[in-house]
Parts: C-alpha cells; structure tokens; sequence
C-alpha cells in the first residue's frame, strides 16, 4: 500500500496541438496543504480535473490512498473533494436545500444527512445565513458553500481550484483559516491559486508548473535552500548609510549593495556563521546597526526564478 494521499504518476494530457501536461509526477500526504502553481495554461486545471476523475489521460494514472482513478473512479471520488474555479448555485434553493441536495446525492439518508448538512454548514459559517437563498450570497459567503458541499462526504483529499479568486481580504483570511482546520484534522489538500503571498502562508509544500511540465517540488524551505546560492540581507542603520555602504562593499561574500533611506540590502553568499561574523565586524567597525537579516525568498521569489514564462 501506498503511504502517500496522493501520487500523480507520469501523468500526460493533450488537446489537439496543444500538450496541457506533460509527463507529470508528484506526491503528497495527509495533513499537508500543497500549493500548485503554474502560469495561465500551465496544466494546474487539466491536472485537477484528471485527480478529480472529470478527465482522462492520455497517458499516466493518479492514485487516491493507493486507489486509481482510472481503474476505480466511483471508490476514488468517495475520497476526494473537487472544488472547481466556478460555482453557480442553482437557483430556488437555499443554502440548507442546497447542501442536503448534494448530501443525498452522496447517499446520506435519514438523520445522519441531515446531522451532515448541519455540521458542514455550521463549520463552514453558514448557519447564519441558513434560510438565504444560495444565489443571493455574496462572494465569500458563495465560496463557504462551495466548500461545505466539498466537505459533506468527509473526502480525504480537497482538490481546490482557486478557491480564493474574487474575495475580498478578510474573506481570504476567513478562508485561509479553515483550510488550516481541515489540514489540521488531517485532510490533504491540493489548491491551486495565483495569489502566491497568501498561498506561501497556508501551504507546506508546493508544486511549480509550467507547460505543462514540473519544474520544482518540495517544501517551500527546501525550494528557498535551492534556488538561492546567494540570500538578500537586510540592513538597517542609526546613522551615516553611506559608511555602512562603503564598508560591505568590502566583505567578503557580500555582493551588489543597494540603498533605499536608511537601509541597505544585499547579496550574501556566506551562511550564518559568516553572517554572524559579517554583523560583528560591522559594529566593530562604528557601524550602528540596527537591523540585520536574510531575506528569505517567499512563493513569488520561487515562481520568478523556476519559471520562464512561457505561456500555451
């Protein structure tokens, strides 16, 4: 048996001219949050939808807790939770009418559907709005019902198709927050977005695509570590910038230096013993430091340094 939730194995899809992906292997596990990213066309969708058992390969095959979707699909979509990039509620319903419509297509009966539609709606933050009509709630409120329908099976894996496009900030965090529930109860979780600050602070991991090919996967740590030879440094001082500027310029390991006010960032080959060093011998030099750290590089630094931009 597998011990991965999900594996994407050697996954290739084409419409026409067009190669959506390409060969395309990963893996993730319980209770992660894995962010894909990819520019437009990049194969993140086509690849959803293949998890999701919406399309077929050409060639390839996904496994779901070591399950198939090719050869079991009706078992593998019990364990998943798809979550597309449009929801369009039907109209007549409101929002417990809703859910208890996808519950009872799920095969829920009896109280326990109806303790489901409860639960969900409740963990969702619906309850409030119980009795609205599903197609008079705004934005954030439309996207918690799309969600709690996603969840009422109790799926292993969510599959999430830019869950957050369209929402305003508080509604992104509120969301943000529940996503990191659901991993915490041990659900993986697969989300694509292109609002990579905000993916960078749920995901543990990511998978970086780009014409339909994977160009970079791991932990966001691991990528910081191995696409930056070279870490900005930030440094910021009391007093006389244009010494301190002077005096980096100096170091060894230190590269291009830049100026903006009273800070200076640079490139720093050393690790940090030598950055330790750095910093010392700066203060012993007169030098009033009164900021000095690494920029890490965050999710739009990985995007811009693993991809070309290369669109289809």
């Amino acid at each position: 048996m597998t011990t991965s939730l999900l594996e994407v194995r050697s996954l290739s899809r084409r419409y026409g001219k067009v190669q959506a992906v390409d060969g395309l292997s990963f893996a993730m596990g319980r209770g992660q949050v894995t962010g894909f990213v990819g520019p437009n066309g990049a194969g993140k969708t086509t690849t959803m939808r293949i998890a999701a058992t919406l399309d077929v390969p050409d060639q390839g095959d996904v496994l779901v807790s070591g399950v198939s979707v090719l050869v079991e699909p009706r078992e593998a979509r019990m364990r998943i939770g798809y979550m597309s990039d449009q929801f369009h509620p039907y109209p007549n319903l409101d929002v417990l009418q809703y859910l208890d419509f996808f519950a009872r297509a799920y095969g829920l009966r009896g109280g326990k559907r109806l303790q489901t539609v409860r639960s969900v709606a409740s963990f969702c933050g619906l309850m409030e709005f119980r009795d609205r009509p599903a197609t008079g709630l705004s934005k954030g409120m439309g996207q918690r019902l799309h969600l709690a329908k996603t969840l009422l099976h109790d799926p292993e894996l969510l599959i999430l198709d830019e869950p957050a496009s369209g929402l305003d900030p508080r509604a992104r965090i509120e969301f943000r927050v529940l996503l990191k529930e659901l991993a915490a109860a041990g659900k993986g979780i697969l989300i694509s977005s292109h609002i990579l600050p905000e993916l960078g602070e749920t995901c543990d991991s990511v998978v970086v695509l780009e014409k339909g090919r994977r160009v970079v996967s791991g932990s966001i740590a691991e990528i910081q570590r191995s696409v930056a030879a070279e870490q900005a440094v930030r440094l910021r001082v009391l007093r006389d910038v244009e010494a301190a500027q002077r005096f980096l310029l100096t170091q060894p390991g230190v590269g291009d230096v830049v100026q903006d006010g009273d800070r200076l960032r640079f490139a720093f080959a050393g690790d940090d013993a030598a950055a330790a060093e750095l910093l010392q011998r700066a203060v012993g030099a007169g030098i009033a430091v009164v900021e000095f750290a690494r920029d890490e590089a965050d999710l739009e630094d990985i995007f811009l340094k693993t991809t070309r931009g290369n669109l289809q």
